[in-house]
């Protein structure tokens, strides 16, 4: 069992947006932060927790990605500029490829279970 409230303690910082490859600071200055309870950045199955201030980011979705937040606000715009709004207790999905400007209008602070496909696999 996790303790989401303890794992939420112990964020580790991510370098910053403006300088991580396939990430463009669209407006503000976002610090992000994250704590994995399984797998790893490049891992193909990953789980945990991830922190983020206000501001906006575009970037590729580097899995598909069930995710739910648990504190804040937050926009996700899509390429064809069609938004989605978001808050705390909400619970939504992003695919793997998808181009999308994440727009942290409050500091959010999400859960996260990615799979990143390998190889032409598109479904």
């Amino acid at each position: 069992m996790i303790d989401l409230h303890a794992a939420q303690r112990t964020l580790s910082p991510l370098p910053p947006l403006s300088e991580t490859a396939g990430y463009r600071v669209v407006r503000g200055d976002p610090k992000a932060s994250i704590r994995f309870e399984f797998g790893a950045a490049g891992s193909m199955l990953r789980m945990g927790f991830w922190n983020c201030t206000e501001g906006a980011f575009e970037c590729t979705e580097s899995g598909d990605e069930l995710q739910t937040l648990l504190k804040g606000r937050l926009r996700v715009i899509e390429s064809d500029d069609t938004v989605h709004e978001y808050q705390a207790g909400d619970s939504f999905f992003t695919r793997q490829g998808e181009v999308v400007t994440w727009d942290i209008v409050e500091e959010v602070e999400k859960v996260f279970f990615t799979y990143i496909r390998g190889g032409d696999d598109n479904a």
